[in-house]
């Protein structure tokens, strides 16, 4: 390959920028700079991964549903989000990181997802609160990717949009029938509300100034990590109160004089703990579960896909 000649990626890095600040899309021929290739391999692999990983708490829960419909609602909801993890991976593919290394290096523990998906569910509260809160701000920062600067994404992200708004739904019809069902299902709910609670808040991640963060300047992101937070308050906790939910946090309320919510800070050392990959026992076992998964479908992949299913040299590593 010919070395670029001094000035030249800066001066075409400087264009590019001015493109994607101007609104316009890239497409995957497009000449990109390194860092923008880079930064988007990042979070489109992270989103895939929990994709993958957000089926499984809900997997758990399929054969201990309380009714056939629900079993029946709950196996197509966790075939999409599994449908959905296939999608976007194609789309990192599409900036040169290999599906199966992606997988492989989830599988391996090396792989990052979302800190929700790395919490235990104890009860059918759990799975409401799944597909009504951590779905509601799945959605909010999804519908916000329609805008960001990568085409291929934006068109699976319409897809997924789509989907994950019957997948909302479904979870609020459970919150729905626990919260109008028997005392001890009210209960059940509320308390899978208050653990919850503080993972949600840390689902989208730190306060970050707009100017401080890098996915904003390549436009990868196009809302800060907190206009998003707002954004879930302010659709889906009036939605709790009027359930008859309380929420946990007696600091939250409207700030009039702000134009927005305040709350307590959520421990965000936790956040930081297993962004950092610190275990838990729901990780651990989800992991020991994939892992078993691959080893016993290896067959599968042999004849399908022969010497594409050959580890690669990251997994083997």
């Amino acid at each position: 390959m010919e070395a670029p000649r001094p000035g030249s990626d800066e001066r075409r890095t400087e264009e590019f920028l001015a493109r994607v600040h101007a609104g316009q899309r890239v497409e995957v021929a497009d000449w990109m700079p390194d860092t923008y290739r880079r930064l988007n391999i990042k979070f489109i692999e992270m989103h895939a991964n929990s994709e993958v990983m957000g089926a499984l708490p809900e997997r758990e829960w399929i054969a201990r549903a309380p009714t056939l419909r629900r079993k029946r609602s709950l196996a197509a909801k966790v075939q999409d989000e599994v449908g959905h993890a296939h999608l976007i991976y194609r789309v990192a593919e599409t900036l040169g990181r290999p599906r199966r290394q992606m997988y492989d290096d989830l599988i391996a523990g090396r792989g990052k997802f979302h800190n929700v998906f790395h919490y235990p569910t104890y009860t059918w509260g759990d799975v409401a609160c799944i597909g009504f809160l951590v779905d509601g701000a799945a959605i909010v920062t999804q519908r916000a990717l329609l805008g960001t600067s990568y085409a291929p994404y934006v068109r699976v992200m319409k897809r997924v949009l789509a989907e994950e708004s019957l997948h909302y739904r479904h979870g609020e019809d459970i919150m729905l029938a626990l919260a109008s069902g028997s005392d001890e299902q009210f209960e059940m709910l509320q308390e899978a509300v208050n653990r919850w609670w503080e993972p949600v808040m840390h689902f989208f991640g730190t306060d970050v100034a707009a100017e401080d963060d890098p996915m904003i300047h390549w436009g990868i992101k196009t809302r800060t990590n907190e206009q998003s937070r707002q954004e879930w308050i302010n659709q889906y906790v009036p939605k709790l109160w009027d359930m008859g939910i309380d929420t946990p946090d007696p600091e939250l309320r409207y700030d009039e004089d702000a134009g927005q919510w305040a709350y307590t800070e959520p421990d965000w050392d936790r956040l930081t703990a297993i962004i950092k990959g610190e275990p838990t026992p729901a990780t651990a076992s989800r992991r020991a579960w994939l892992q078993d998964n691959a080893h016993h479908h290896r067959w599968i992949r042999d004849i399908v896909l022969g010497d594409e299913s050959a580890p690669t040299a990251t997994a083997a590593a």
